[in-house]
């Protein structure tokens, strides 16, 4: 589905083959992956997390890292091809097999930190200037690199992450190199006036254009309602997982992200176009059961069904302007 010029466009990256896989029980084959991968490009997905590039050990679900993203890349040249790397050889092995944009997770919480990466958030911070290093020499097929400031809004090993350390880190992470810093509530934590501070104050540290996305856990139920409160902050880029899949095995109690089908009826209802089709990517659904069959599946819409007065943001946005 080709954006509409008329209507403001938004990002919504789908996470799922990365984060939604590294806490399911059973491992999905490589070409169950790639055929799930093809359906939600097929229904107008546009930037995709793929892949994790960490030790088998660590996340057997990402053994086939490498192979993933490189096909993706050959079969989908215009998809934007995101894979997600703790270190720097992470990041080389990631930049090798063709991934476009490498997100370093930093953890807000230096208790997490050490669970998730075993290092603390300062020596993750420098990780980062060693990856942005690295990436530079690569020249004009540089990837661009994203640090994503996890626990953002609390952390279930360590409680308060204060919000002045948030901010800290991510003017560190500006300073490190990072073309982008994002915010990710792992936990599933935040307030939609917590998420409002928060994007305000990083912000005004990395500069609005150095703002990537808003990662967002449905742990509580609240995670469109902190969606909303981004939007209304200028947020033009959010996470999500088909089926609100994912969580992160290393923080206790982080499950399901977002679901992208509940984040696409809302953000289309609001105007925005999404460029994806909203009932072919519940189709995709099928493929995800089918390859995964004990996992539980989430989101409302597609458990509701599509109501009859959804209207695309085509007929959203013409419906506001009408009563503006």
């Amino acid at each position: 589905m080709a954006p509409d010029a008329k209507r403001p466009v938004l990002a919504i990256r789908e996470v799922g083959p990365r984060d939604g896989l590294q806490m399911a029980k059973a491992i999905m084959p490589t070409a169950s992956k790639l055929f799930w991968i093809d359906a939600m490009v097929a229904a107008g997905v546009r930037d995709m997390e793929v892949a994790s590039f960490v030790p088998p050990s660590a996340l057997p679900q990402m053994a086939d890292a490498a192979d993933v993203t490189a096909a993706v890349r050959q079969h989908h040249p215009a998809l934007k091809v995101a894979a997600l790397a703790p270190n720097l050889r992470g990041a080389q092995n990631a930049a090798a097999a063709g991934a476009q944009i490498i997100v370093v997770p930093v953890s807000a919480s230096e208790a997490h930190s050490r669970s998730n990466v075993r290092r603390s958030r300062d020596e993750q911070v420098a990780e980062v200037a060693r990856i942005t290093a690295f990436a530079a020499t690569i020249g004009a097929n540089s990837p661009r690199i994203e640090a994503g400031i996890s626990t953002a809004f609390g952390c279930s090993l360590q409680g308060i992450v204060p919000e002045a350390e948030v901010l800290r880190l991510a003017a560190a992470l500006a300073g490190a190199g990072a073309d982008t810093v994002s915010l990710a509530d792992t936990l599933g934590y935040a307030s939609p006036s917590q998420v409002k501070r928060l994007v305000r104050g990083v912000r005004r540290e990395v500069g609005a254009a150095r703002f990537g996305h808003l990662h967002l856990h449905d742990t509580l139920g609240a995670a469109l309602a902190n969606v909303y409160a981004g939007l209304e902050e200028g947020v033009r880029g959010f996470d999500g997982a088909l089926g609100g899949l994912g969580g992160c095995p290393f923080a206790p109690g982080s499950v399901g992200n977002a679901a992208t089908e509940d984040l696409v009826y809302l953000l289309e209802q609001e105007g925005f176009d999404t460029g994806i089709d909203l009932a072919a990517l519940i189709a995709a659904r099928a493929v995800l059961a089918k390859a995964l069959p004990s996992e539980r599946l989430h989101g409302r819409v597609a458990a509701a069904g599509i109501p009859r007065t959804y209207r695309h943001s085509s007929a959203a946005h013409e419906a506001l302007e009408a009563v503006q």
